[in-house]
């Protein structure tokens, strides 16, 4: 509880996508210990930690509210806590930033749907961060939406976005989508001033003020935004076309997957599961979903329809978890290096993807 309540006062904050350098991790478990206090002779060596000693009591799981997933059907059913013989604690962030922090910090064991670009953000800064997974596939769902007033399309944006502001998460996906359009549309970027965002309400509330050109977000955010009267820029599969792939993932700590493997492998059964059901019927999960999604029916909906649930063979092949998921962070980090958005990237980001537990999976 000590760990939850602490956490709790961490949500209260905006973390940098980068973070500070704390401590990156929990001291391990399964640290040698065997090396005898006195001689042979007087005390035996001590044993290797046994399985009581690697129970957990609780699983702290990171995820976002109003971002319906299919799993959330086995969240609001406890099918996780039963599947886990755990207490399934699900704590809600509002960036996949801050869950990289938190999990750094080991107040959470396994983020859900974590937005691949501060995880990699993370890792480059020397985490202890793992990838296991893929949570949710989405174009539409993240995108910059422009104020009316500014008249900014795809044909007329070097003109109409010089010296204006743009109210955007910075160091996510979000970020990069609109570096990488600005890049696309011919805006030179010196001009632009980007304000960091707080959150969807925050940027709704921006873009309609017409303090901002331009406003950009994710989930029901967008949707708003957009039925606010403003205009996308370029749609999801326009960005899509120019090489922006836009996914979430499941991460977790190299620790933490060496100490409780079984614990991550049944995690990633249950969310299995959960995606086969929902991607073969997804009528009788809706009201489930938006309820813990903490949203209305018809919202939840709007957002399902631009997202996709990869099931496990899908996520194992060279299309994600095969090659090409390793591949975009490294062009990601590449790209942010470039804009002088961070000082270097890793040679490859292959080390910090891991497929042993989902290749378990049935």
């Amino acid at each position: 509880m000590k760990r939850l309540l602490a956490l709790l006062m961490v949500l209260g904050l905006v973390a940098a996508a980068c973070g500070d350098d704390g401590d990156d991790s929990e001291p391990a478990a399964d640290e040698d210990s065997t090396t005898p206090a006195v001689t042979e002779d007087d005390a035996p060596a001590e044993a290797a930690p046994s399985d009581d000693d690697m129970m957990l009591d609780e699983l702290n799981v990171a995820y976002f509210l109003e971002w319906p997933t299919a799993n959330q059907v086995a969240q609001a059913e406890e099918t996780y806590d039963e599947a886990l013989g755990l207490t399934v604690n699900w704590i809600p962030f509002a960036s996949g930033g801050d869950m990289a922090q938190a999990i750094k910090a080991g107040d959470i064991d396994i983020s859900y749907s974590q937005g691949l670009t501060p995880f990699a953000n993370f890792v480059t800064g020397g985490s202890d961060l793992l990838l296991v997974g893929v949570a949710v596939s989405y174009a539409d769902a993240d995108n910059c939406v422009a104020h009316p007033d500014y008249g900014v399309t795809a044909d007329n944006a070097a003109e109409t976005l010089a010296g204006q502001s743009i109210y955007t998460p910075l160091g996510n996906v979000t970020h990069f989508k609109l570096l990488k359009m600005l890049e696309h549309l011919g805006v030179d970027t010196s001009t632009v001033e980007l304000i960091q965002s707080e959150g969807g309400p925050a940027a709704v509330a921006a873009l309609d003020s017409g303090a901002v050109a331009m406003a950009c977000a994710f989930g029901g955010a967008v949707n708003q935004m957009i039925a606010n009267g403003g205009n996308l820029v370029m749609t999801g599969s326009e960005q899509e076309a120019i090489g922006i792939r836009v996914f979430d993932i499941i991460s977790t700590t190299g620790t933490f997957a060496a100490e409780h493997p079984d614990v991550l492998t049944t995690f990633l059964q249950v969310t299995e599961d959960a995606n086969v059901a929902y991607n073969d019927d997804r009528a009788p999960f809706i009201d489930t979903i938006a309820g813990a999604a903490g949203m209305d029916r018809e919202p939840t909906i709007a957002l399902l329809d631009a997202f996709s649930f990869p099931e496990r063979d899908v996520q194992l092949s060279e299309a994600w978890l095969g090659g090409t998921v390793q591949q975009v962070m490294k062009d990601q980090m590449d790209f942010f290096v470039a804009q002088g958005e961070i000082a270097s990237a890793l040679p490859s980001y292959d080390d910090f993807v891991d497929t042993s537990f989902l290749e378990a999976v049935n």
